[in-house]
């Protein structure tokens, strides 16, 4: 990882995990500031609650994500994409067969 200057990340060059069962995580490029992450999920998923001090962009490649916050709950479908403030619990779960691209700022060391 650099800090500076341009960061390229070809699409084999990162491993994918399996973090819990029905969702795969790949991390692409990132710096201290910024980090792109991948997650592919099955039907049926469902992740839980949480929260993290990372700001997160959730931008919908496939499929369809009931996410919800604050006591709202939003379908997401392809094209669409949420902002979630950092420290907000938040919760997803997938349809169908769904791939997200997650933006964190900052990159989250966990993932990294």
């Amino acid at each position: 990882m650099s800090e500076t200057g341009v960061i390229y990340t070809a699409t084999g060059a990162t491993p994918v995990t399996s973090p819990e069962p029905g969702m795969m995580r790949q991390v692409l490029a990132y710096n201290p500031h910024l980090m792109l992450v991948r997650h592919t999920f099955e039907k049926g998923w469902k992740g839980v609650r949480h929260s993290h001090p990372h700001h997160q962009m959730v931008y919908v490649v496939r499929g369809q994500i009931p996410f919800q916050a604050q006591g709202k709950r939003w379908e997401l479908r392809s094209g669409d994409s949420i902002f979630v403030d950092g420290g907000v619990e938040h919760e997803a779960s997938a349809v169908e067969p769904s791939e997200v691209l997650d933006i964190f700022t900052p990159f989250r060391q966990e993932y990294a």
